[in-house]
């Protein structure tokens, strides 16, 4: 093989590679816009009526979780499964995020932590890294750690309107 060959596949794989990332980045895009509207629609909890439309938020937010379902289905057919950690740094803020976003849903509506098998199943991903696209333990934790914060703030408004 010659040098110039050498360079063309070179080339070639890093082009493909990019690419790849490419289109990683545009679905992960889609789903941290969803993530904001969900979030927009949780935030009105805080407002002084927040309190009485818990129920109805929550169903909103649910209503947004199954467009997640569909952006993430379409984000599993963007790579070879085995490469999962090789671009995790794509969509691993997304995916803390929408645990948080998952968490906080599960608190409001039943006042319970959130298991991280609860998370995967809204989110509709795997708990077990073998079996695919899964929620890892760190990504799991920091949407509780988000939610925490969330709480507190929550607990704030509470307390001022009483």
């Amino acid at each position: 093989m010659s040098v110039t060959e050498m360079f063309s596949y070179i080339q070639g794989f890093l082009s493909a590679d990019q690419d790849v990332r490419e289109d990683i980045r545009k679905v992960v895009q889609v789903l941290e816009q969803t993530a904001r509207e969900i979030l927009t629609v949780l935030q009105s909890v805080h407002q002084p009526s927040g309190f009485k439309e818990i129920p109805n938020k929550c169903t909103k937010a649910r209503e947004l979780f199954c467009t997640v379902r569909t952006h993430i289905a379409d984000l599993k057919t963007k790579f070879p499964v085995e490469q999962y950690y090789r671009f995790h740094e794509h969509w691993r803020f997304v995916l803390q995020r929408l645990a948080f976003l998952a968490a906080f849903v599960v608190y409001l509506e039943t006042e319970t932590l959130v298991t991280r098998e609860e998370v995967a199943q809204i989110l509709d991903i795997q708990v077990v890294r073998e079996k695919g696209f899964h929620l890892d333990v760190e990504d799991y934790l920091a949407g509780v750690l988000i939610m925490a914060s969330e709480l507190v703030s929550l607990l704030y408004i509470a307390m001022v309107l009483k």
